[in-house]
């Protein structure tokens, strides 16, 4: 037991502050005589009950409990709580990992709209007691005072008969309110430490219609939660804090979204398991390999399909900045949005490796679009078959890759929406720690650039020039590398504009997405506290492509660059308009480019075993080259040497192969590092 505290001669901080001591708590969890899933009530020695994920660890004096933020609770029966019928008061240490969606106690013991108490924390860090008096829930809160993150702080509240409720951090008064009266106490109900009585919908939603309640709990670690039935004097939780207050750093690990290991210089596709922090992860019913990361054997950045943002790769740069983008989304005015953002337990979302060669990866994700109440979109109440997405990504060694998404053609109806920009803030991040003033550049197939930045009072509408038909975007992130994506030529661009300069003093624009568990579609992010996405714009509608398959797609080209946006119009061209592969040896058959996979298609015909694949690549300055890729449908497996307009290439950086192997046959993927805006010859050898 921890030794019951002493007080000093008391100061008044406030004409509230009460005048009775706090030598005997009528109630107090310190947290140190524990058993499995049991915590003891120290005054009565009642043992409490945790439920969820829990942990024990250091605290201000001796051990603390770590509540997960999303399922820990303890339980204390209504017949073994203080009698307290009159002015009472309530404190505790606690340190903060993120803030609640929503108000979230400390403490309660409350019947719900008529009697009762709450100790609290609120969405922005704010804290207080709300507290039946004459038939009224009173609050008083922080007004100013919120609870720093990732430090200990003291928090306490004091209610007195006569005066009203103070409440105080670090022993300093945060809050009162003046109010006479006897309380309303919930004697007969069960009291709980760390989580409302009930499931309750996120603070700051974006519309109600796509949100739903959601259980959590206090984010953090909780130390000497005490309860007085009495008014306790000010001075008290000043010389408190004072004495106790702790040098260490509470434990709670470091919430940086994973991207995985050093790659050690590979280009290389990788199941593997993210780790975020001990809580999250706690979560995740999952073995060893859920998770896929592709790195670059020339370039520090990789592609990361995370559970975390429900698989939508992110391309992450060498400094950990993350930039994403939106799914297939649709929506209605009775569910809000469907997309796979609500699909927070990935029960829809997956990803998989299809291709893992030298010379390329394939990754498929295929997805759901679903609601915040787990409905699918438009689903079939006669087979139960709903729309569901596949999307396939071809990554090639220049960190560049086709992002090819497909459906069932006439599935999807409207409304619909295939694409945002969203980059991506850790825990501790604002907007301008990952994006530059001038955050994007948009250009078109002839060359014309338009710039946009953060400046102030910016318009709603732009007053600059767009250049015609923008198929190219390019953000401006805090590093090196920048993302960008390629449209087809037909590509609608819209919202496309300055913002607000004092965004990027501000934390992420919403924060339900990514790794959030909570049933929302839209919640204004309230702090840096947890990860979040922003911009959103541009957003473009692409050409959609009705194949003979029965499939729909569209395709773009994602990457990330150190170089200037003229290198992406370069390669935008070499894809949008490819040069002409022509002249092709006999017994090889032209299928021609495909936009989906930004690669050549050749079909080897019979009886070409030892025979020479050659052929002119016809690139000019309106159709350049910009490292090809080949697919060799039907090659087998022999090696091969190449040629470029008659001089032999070492297999290495500069020209890469691998084979895949279907079910009847292989193909074989070429990829070259090659630049060329006049016609060049190729010829693929067989080696014996």
């Amino acid at each position: 037991m921890k030794n019951t505290l002493l007080l000093l001669t008391a100061i008044s901080f406030s004409s509230l502050v009460a005048t009775a001591t706090a030598e005997n708590p009528v109630a107090w969890w310190e947290f140190e005589k524990t058993e499995n899933r049991i915590v003891y009530e120290g005054i009565s020695q009642h043992p409490d009950t945790i439920e969820g994920n829990y942990s024990f660890t250091r605290g201000v004096s001796g051990d603390a409990i770590k509540l997960d933020g999303f399922t820990s609770v303890i339980r204390h029966p209504a017949d073994a709580s203080a009698d307290i019928s009159g002015s009472f008061s309530v404190e505790t240490w606690v340190a903060l990992g993120a803030y609640p969606w929503e108000w979230c106690p400390v403490i309660i013991q409350m019947k719900e709209n008529t009697a009762g108490f709450s100790f609290e924390i609120g969405p922005r860090g704010e804290f207080g007691l709300k507290i039946f008096i004459s038939g009224n829930l009173i609050s008083c809160i922080s007004e100013r005072s919120a609870i720093p993150l990732r430090q200990w702080v003291h928090i306490a509240s004091v209610y007195e008969e006569e005066k009203g409720i103070c409440i105080y951090l670090d022993g300093v008064l945060a809050g009162e309110y003046n109010i006479k009266g006897r309380p309303a106490f919930a004697s007969k109900e069960d009291l709980r430490i760390g989580m409302n009585y009930h499931g309750i919908k996120p603070s700051n939603q974006i519309g109600d219609t796509g949100n739903r309640p959601y259980w959590f709990s206090i984010d953090g670690i909780l130390d000497d939660i005490k309860i007085h039935d009495e008014a306790v004097e000010a001075d008290y939780f000043s010389e408190l804090y004072t004495r106790l207050n702790p040098k260490e750093e509470p434990d709670l690990q470091s919430r940086i979204m994973p991207f995985g290991p050093n790659s050690q210089g590979r280009f290389d596709a990788c199941y593997t398991k993210l780790k975020y922090y001990d809580e999250w992860d706690a979560l995740w019913p999952v073995s060893t390999d859920p998770d896929v990361v592709v790195t670059f054997d020339e370039s520090p950045v990789r592609v990361v399909f995370w559970r975390g943002t429900r698989y939508s790769p992110a391309w992450v740069t060498d400094n950990n900045l993350w930039m994403c983008d939106q799914s297939v989304e649709a929506w209605n005015r009775a569910e809000g949005c469907f997309e796979h953002m609500q699909d927070r337990h990935c029960r829809y979302s997956h990803v998989r490796i299809i291709e893992n060669t030298d010379a390329r990866k394939v990754i498929h994700w295929r997805y759901a679009p679903v609601s915040a109440y787990d409905n699918l979109w438009r689903e079939d109440e006669k087979t139960g078959w709903a729309v569901w997405i596949d999307e396939y990504y071809y990554i090639y060694p220049d960190a560049t890759g086709i992002r090819k998404v497909t459906w069932k053609t006439g599935t999807l109806g409207h409304p619909r929406q295939f694409q945002e920009s969203l980059p991506l803030t850790h825990p501790g991040q604002v907007q301008g720690d990952v994006i530059e003033p001038d955050y994007l550049v948009v250009a078109n197939l002839e060359g014309k650039t338009q710039s946009f930045e953060y400046i102030e009072d910016a318009p709603r509408k732009t007053s600059k020039t767009i250049p015609e038909s923008p198929n190219i975007q390019k953000h401006n992130l805090k590093s090196e590398y920048d993302p960008f994506i390629i449209f087809e030529p037909g590509n609608r661009m819209n919202y496309i504009r300055d913002r607000d300069i004092k965004s990027l003093s501000s934390p992420g624009s919403c924060n339900h997405w990514p790794v959030a568990q909570a049933y929302c579609d839209g919640r204004v992010s309230q702090a840096a506290d947890r990860p979040s996405h922003f911009l959103g714009f541009p957003i473009s509608y692409p050409v959609i492509h009705e194949d003979v398959d029965g499939r729909s797609r569209i395709n773009s080209v994602y990457g990330m660059t150190g170089k200037s946006v003229d290198e992406v119009i370069e390669i935008e061209r070499s894809w949008a308009q490819a040069p002409a592969l022509e002249e092709i040896s006999s017994g090889f058959i032209n299928a021609d480019y495909d936009l989906s996979e930004k690669a050549y298609q050749v079909i080897k015909g019979p009886g070409t075993a030892k025979q020479v694949l050659s052929f002119m690549l016809n690139a000019t300055e309106h159709s350049p080259l910009h490292n090809p890729a080949f697919n060799i449908n039907s090659w087998g497996h022999q090696d091969i040497d190449l040629k470029i307009n008659g001089e032999l290439i070492s297999p290495g950086k500069n020209f890469r192969k691998g084979f895949v192997h279907q079910l009847e046959h292989s193909d074989m993927i070429i990829w070259i590092k090659l630049y060329s805006n006049v016609p060049v010859k190729i010829e693929v050898i067989p080696v014996n």
